[in-house]
């Protein structure tokens, strides 16, 4: 995009951001982002590379008044949010988000919320990464993997067809408890013919803390990424006050900030984890579900949405239609 027609998507942003927050009061975007790699990679479709988000990040700065997500609950507290409120969020704790994000951030003057699971620092994996990695990897021609609830075989003779086989299993995989997934991902790698998969996809601790004292803001996601309603509730106590003690611990700094695993309300975390996290005393939380947060909203639940737009203008769009969205998924006691 060019000089100019990005002057004009920003311009129309701040406009339509303006006159919505004119009509219906502000109200705080947040967006989500994982991984932005280096270059193009066909089997994370959905997730940006550096130039689509240099890109995006130039709109973020000319359109909107970007805050850390602690700050950002602040304001919500008091109804005093800024117009035209933007939180930039990361999950899970990828070494692409201080190698590749970080110095776009910075070049653009922005500040970002990043969620680190603690457990894969220094050399873990996600074990969604791990299906993507053995899939990637394999030579294999075709997979049976009846056993790991795939009915029909799955060819794995083009790059399409394993896209299509890491949208099958990442479901049959997602909400199995941590042993099971385990079980699950050794037997995926056998499956695959696979030897070894990636260790470097994560932060090391080192990276963790340049991010830190880059200025960026540090958050909880818990020990290992579990789905929380499959676990106990001492189990999830554990995951969400371990990973938080453990960030703490490497960035000599309180973590004041949390988002739940996958997090979609009611199904992902239910009511009992939400008083949790404010037992634990957080000071907010995010989820995943789609809408754009008022004065007096549940800070604990508050919603995340990243349009998925390819052209900017459209993007920015779907933002403003979700920023009317008033109501928007939570979990609530039975």
């Amino acid at each position: 995009m060019n000089a100019l027609s990005l002057g004009l998507a920003a311009s129309g942003t701040r406009l339509a951001f303006s006159l919505l927050g004119q009509l219906s009061g502000q109200r705080l975007s947040v967006l989500t982002f994982h991984r932005v790699h280096a270059r193009p990679d066909a089997l994370f479709p959905g997730e940006p590379d550096a130039d689509r988000f240099d890109q995006l990040m130039r709109l973020v700065a000319r359109s909107f008044h970007v805050l850390s997500l602690s700050r950002a609950a602040e304001h919500l507290a008091q109804a005093s949010l800024p117009p035209r409120s933007l939180v930039l969020t990361f999950d899970d704790g990828y070494a692409d988000n201080v190698e590749v994000a970080l110095p776009i951030l910075q070049r653009h003057g922005l500040t970002a919320s990043f969620f680190v699971s603690s457990g894969f620092l220094d050399g873990g994996r996600m074990w969604n990464d791990s299906v993507i990695e053995c899939l990637r990897a394999s030579t294999r021609s075709g997979l049976d993997l009846g056993e790991l609830g795939v009915a029909t075989a799955v060819p794995l003779q083009t790059l399409e067809q394993r896209q299509q086989a890491v949208q099958l299993l990442l479901p049959q995989i997602k909400y199995l408890n941590l042993e099971q997934r385990e079980v699950a991902l050794a037997r995926l790698q056998s499956l695959c013919g696979v030897a070894t998969l990636p260790k470097d996809l994560m932060m090391s601790t080192a990276q963790l803390r340049s991010l830190h004292k880059a200025g960026m803001e540090i958050g909880g996601h818990t020990v290992s990424h579990p789905i929380l309603t499959t676990l106990d509730g001492e189990q999830a106590e554990r995951e969400i006050a371990l990973g938080r003690e453990r960030l703490q611990e490497l960035i000599d700094q309180p973590v004041q900030v949390f988002a739940y695993p996958n997090g979609k309300p009611g199904q992902d975390y239910d009511a009992s984890h939400v008083a949790l996290v404010r037992r634990l005393g957080f000071r907010a939380a995010v989820s995943t579900a789609a809408g754009a947060a008022g004065a007096g909203a549940d800070l604990f639940q508050l919603p995340r949405y990243t349009p998925w737009a390819k052209g900017l203008p459209l993007w920015a769009a779907r933002l403003a239609l979700n920023q009317r969205r008033r109501r928007y998924d939570m979990a609530v006691a039975a």
